[in-house]
C-alpha cells in the first residue's frame, strides 16, 4: 500500500511545527525523560561508588586480604629450568654456563656494595636470632630497614671466588630461598617427629633448617654429601616478618647454598629438599610448597 504523501513523512516526524513536537514529544516530555535517566544512572553510580568504598575501607594498603593462591611459604631454588632439570658435561663449558650465569645475575643484588645505605639496611649478625619486630603494617613509622646479607655467607657457592659455582668440578650449588609472604613468621620445629632422622641434628633454635636427600630408592648411596651454607645452615628467624614492597622495598631474602659434593655421574638423579617448621605444610598439588625437586645428570664422557 503506497505512504500517504500528506502526513509529512519523515520530516515531520522530526519536527511537527503543529504539535510542537521533536521526534514524537514535546520539550516538556524529553525534559521529564532525560530528569528521570539522569536521577536513575546517578542512584546506581552512588551505590556502586559507596559500594566500592565501603570495600576499600576494609583493605590494606600493606597486605593482601585472601592469600589463598600460594599457601605459606614456597620453596624455591636458583638455577631453575622449566622441568627442575639440571644436566650437564663437565667437558663442556656451554652446557652449565647457563646455570652458571642464572647464579650471578641472581646473587647480583646481594653485592655488599648495594647495601651500604645506612638509611636503608642494617647488620642482623652472622647467627641465628629472634624475629626482628619492625612495628605492626599499619603503624605510621614509614620505611623498615632491610637486614643486610652478605654474598660470603655463601661460601665456595657465594660466587666471589669460584665463577663456576663448582659446575666445572662437577660440584654444583643452588641457592635456596623461601618466597615472599607479607607479615608470615616461619616457627622452628618444637620436636623431631615428623623430621627425618638424618635431618635432626639440624633443629636448633631460630633457624628454619633445610635437608635434601635421594627422592628415589633407587638413588640412595648415590646423592654424596650436601653441604649448607648460610646463616645456621638454614633460614634465621631475623629476617622475618617481610612488611611488603611498600614498607619494604630493600627487603633481602635469606639464602642457603647447597652443594652437592659427590654426586654419581653419568645417571640421572633425582633430589628432594625440604624445610621444616611447626607452621610449614607440604601439598601434593604443589611441589614447591615447602619443598622441590631437582634431577641432576652429571656427565663426563
Amino acid at each position: 500500500m503506497p505512504a500517504n504523501k500528506d502526513d509529512g513523512g519523515w520530516k515531520k516526524f522530526l519536527w511537527n511545527s503543529e504539535r510542537g513536537e521533536f521526534m514524537g514529544r514535546t520539550g516538556s516530555s524529553w525534559f521529564k525523560i532525560f530528569t528521570f535517566y539522569v536521577i536513575f544512572y546517578g542512584c546506581l553510580a552512588g551505590i556502586f561508588i559507596g559500594t566500592i568504598q565501603a570495600l576499600l575501607l576494609t583493605l590494606s594498603n600493606y597486605k593482601p586480604t585472601w592469600q589463598d593462591r600460594v599457601a605459606p611459604p614456597g620453596l624455591s631454588h636458583t638455577p631453575r629450568s622449566e622441568k627442575s632439570e639440571m644436566s650437564f658435561n663437565l667437558n663442556d663449558v656451554e652446557t652449565y654456563l647457563p646455570y652458571t650465569k642464572a647464579l650471578k645475575d641472581f646473587l647480583a643484588k646481594y653485592d655488599d656494595e648495594f647495601q651500604k645505605d645506612q638509611m636503608k639496611f642494617e647488620d642482623c649478625g652472622d647467627e641465628p636470632a629472634e624475629y626482628k619486630n619492625r612495628g605492626d603494617l599499619e603503624m605510621d613509622v614509614g620505611v623498615r630497614k632491610a637486614c643486610r646479607f652478605s654474598r660470603t655467607l655463601l661460601g665456595p657457592c657465594s660466587g666471589i671466588e669460584d665463577r663456576d659455582f663448582g659446575f666445572k668440578e662437577g660440584k654444583p650449588c643452588l641457592i635456596v630461598k623461601l618466597n615472599r609472604i607479607v607479615n608470615f613468621r616461619p616457627r622452628p620445629p618444637t620436636s623431631n617427629e615428623s623430621i627425618p632422622v638424618d635431618a635432626q641434628f639440624k633443629v636448633q633454635p631460630n633457624v628454619i633448617p633445610i635437608h635434601c636427600t635421594n627422592k628415589r630408592e633407587e638413588d640412595a648411596g648415590k646423592i654424596g654429601e650436601v653441604k649448607y651454607y648460610g646463616i645456621g645452615g638454614g633460614f634465621p628467624l631475623q629476617y622475618y616478618p617481610y612488611y611488603g614492597k611498600l614498607l619494604h622495598p630493600q627487603y633481602l631474602q635469606p639464602l642457603v647454598a647447597l652443594q652437592f659434593t659427590n654426586l654419581t655421574t653419568n645417571t640421572e638423579l633425582r633430589v628432594e629438599c625440604k624445610v621444616y617448621g611447626d607452621n610449614i605444610d607440604y601439598s601434593e598439588k604443589d611441589r614447591f610448597q615447602g619443598r622441590f625437586d631437582v634431577k641432576f645428570q652429571v656427565n663426563n664422557l
